[in-house]
């Protein structure tokens, strides 16, 4: 038998590192389990490739793991043939041998550290079994960094503008767990929700968007840009700039790039409406201006004079509508707004424009396995939290992840996205109780959804809790508690960061890089002002166009990023054009590599200058 084994592993291509014990041990395997040699390296194979192994050479320090991996399948055969049969793990007998369980429940009180560690649920899932191979078949040495981690939940920037209230945000305490009993008492009060529903529709057709879509749509953010500065009445009527004139003029157009390549200041172009210019481009000198920022796609005003047509000499530029002309939410479109609390009244005492929420953005597991400890961690967190709204974003399936890339995996995209993802935010709300929501809005890089942009909501099948756990189209624009609240999960503070250009009066006040690109969103009342978009964004300008605008300054915009995690004031417009703020949030990513990220907590007060907010790593 030993020689079969030998010739298989040499058929599969393997090497034996130690063969005379590695032998001996597969022979022990194939009489323990009834396999024969060919079943032996088969599964070996199946191990190899769920491990990332790189070299096709059989060690013998894997061994004790493979076993682990054939015991496994094992059980699982027989769990399908006995579907009544319950499985004993080492940890049920750890549980009965230490009296964990009577520690745990029969007394009501706070834990110990040492309970609390045994509670966590990174814990739970890579517990010990035989001295050095954990119950998931892994041996010690390779545990997750992120089940390693020492500095959990602290707190890496806070905002506290409301010092009257028990600053509950800014100290977390992740090892005070309340006994389940004692958090029913007093459950969180439910907010209202609203979506408005302005994205395209679940099963639409998508990518078949023509020139004339896309040429369209800068028309029309034009047309909308020079409406909105003539009825300011700051503004006179514009004019076409590419007509010679000694006069100062005044011209409304889309600041683009004259080649292929970054964007600087000598290849800027002005390309005007079709009304004024027919389409025509010119020529921008910045020459004159001593503070600017632009980038590709960017609607602007423009005052300045051509004398020989080829160029126009800027004096001013005018880079954001008066926040004046900016629609309010009474005129968004009434039949698109989805109001969420229909058929189940919400908590009449909840007092109106306060929400508490828990903003966190993906990939929700780390890259060196789909354990999704992160989220474990977060949804733990939340219960001890109890915000009245905990705000998901893609990726949740990233498509980025190697497992994913490689094709690593034996079960479908949506099979993960169901069983590790749906289902433990399920147990979530129904942990929480009625009150509890959590919105999901999906990501271009989710492996189980359409890679288009605008994307439509995800597909959650939860009849008894789809006023609980609700989908957004991406971007999207929901109401809780009358706080307007909008979000879009691509990186689009990235995408501005790598092509804009600016420049800063010697003289002025030091500007704030990360603030002024969540501006630019703001200004440009468009989720995605750039134009043409990054390589990888997958945007269709003839599915619902609509859906990448945002006709209102909101209360609250979420701009998950890349880029370091930030809370932000921002203020719209001047004290003369009547400014408006809003709060930026990037909450950074729950993961980074084989370790942990970060999410934000708010507590919104009313109004911009009544919140709690921090920025905490898990």
């Amino acid at each position: 038998m030993e020689e079969e084994i030998k010739s298989e592993f040499r058929k599969a291509g393997f090497n034996l590192e130690e063969e005379e014990e590695i032998l001996n041990k597969c022979m022990t395997f194939c009489i323990n389990y009834s396999l024969s040699p060919a079943d032996l390296v088969s599964n070996w194979e199946v191990y190899y490739l769920n491990r990332q192994l790189n070299e096709p050479t059989v060690q013998n320090a894997e061994m004790d793991g493979f076993l682990m991996h054939l015991q496994t399948n094992k059980k699982e055969e027989v769990i399908k043939e006995e579907s009544n049969l319950h499985s004993y793990s080492i940890r049920d007998v750890e549980m009965v041998l230490n009296n964990d369980d009577d520690a745990k429940f029969s007394t009501p009180g706070t834990p110990t550290n040492n309970d609390e560690h045994l509670r966590s649920p990174a814990h739970e899932a890579m517990s010990l079994t035989h001295g050095n191979i954990l119950s998931s078949g892994k041996p010690t040495e390779l545990v997750t960094p992120f089940s390693k981690r020492t500095d959990r939940f602290a707190v890496k920037f806070s905002i506290n503008t409301v010092p009257d209230i028990e600053n509950e945000i800014q100290v977390p305490n992740h090892e005070i767990d309340e006994d389940d009993v004692i958090r029913k008492v007093m459950p969180c009060k439910r907010c209202s929700l609203v979506v408005h529903g302005s994205g395209p529709k679940r099963g639409c057709r998508f990518m078949h968007d023509r020139t004339e879509d896309r040429m369209n749509v800068i028309e029309n953010r034009i047309r909308k840009h020079t409406r909105a500065l003539v009825a300011s009445g700051i503004y006179g009527e514009p004019t076409d700039p590419t007509i010679a004139s000694q006069r100062s003029i005044f011209a409304v157009g889309m600041v683009c790039c004259d080649a292929e390549g970054r964007l600087n200041d000598k290849s800027v172009m002005l390309q005007g409406s079709v009304e004024h210019s027919g389409g025509e481009c010119v020529r921008l000198d910045l020459q004159r201006l001593s503070h600017f920022s632009i980038f590709p796609g960017q609607v602007v005003g423009i005052e300045g004079h051509n004398p020989s047509g080829h160029c126009l000499v800027a004096s001013k530029l005018v880079d954001s509508i008066p926040p004046t002309s900016v629609a309010d939410d009474k005129d968004l479109n009434p039949a698109k707004k989805l109001a969420i609390d229909k058929s189940q009244p919400i908590d009449i005492t909840s007092k109106k424009t306060e929400l508490s929420m828990i903003i966190a953005a993906g990939p929700f597991t780390t890259t060196d396995n789909l354990f999704f400890e992160p989220l474990v961690e977060l949804l733990a967190y939340a219960k001890r939290r109890q915000p009245q709204l905990l705000v998901l974003l893609g990726p949740f399936v990233d498509s980025e992840h190697s497992n994913i890339k490689k094709g690593t995996v034996d079960r479908t995209f949506d099979e993960i996205f169901h069983n590790d993802i749906l289902s433990k935010l399920q147990d979530y709300v129904e942990c929480m109780g009625a009150a509890a929501r959590v919105l999901l809005v999906p990501s271009i890089r989710d492996a189980n959804h359409d890679f288009v942009f605008p994307q439509p909501e995800l597909d959650i099948n939860l009849p008894d809790l789809k006023s609980q756990i609700i989908s957004l189209t991406n971007p999207g624009i929901f109401e809780a508690n009358e706080v307007k609240v909008g979000c879009c999960s691509v990186d689009i503070l990235k995408q501005i960061s790598g092509e804009e250009i600016s420049r800063t009066a010697p003289d002025g006040q030091p500007t704030d890089r990360l603030s002024r690109l969540a501006n630019h969103i703001l200004s440009q009342q468009s989720f995605y002002p750039l134009y043409p978009p990054a390589e990888g964004v997958p945007l269709d300008f003839s599915l619902a166009p609509e859906a990448l605008q945002l006709p209102l300054v909101p209360d609250l915009l979420i701009l998950p990023s890349d880029i370091k995690y930030f809370v932000k004031v921002l203020n719209v417009g001047s004290e003369e054009t009547n400014c408006k703020k809003c709060i930026a949030v990037n909450p950074g990513r729950l993961t980074k590599g084989e370790g942990g990220g970060t999410f934000v907590e708010l507590d919104y007060r009313g109004g911009s200058d009544k919140i709690n907010a921090s920025v905490i790593g898990i």
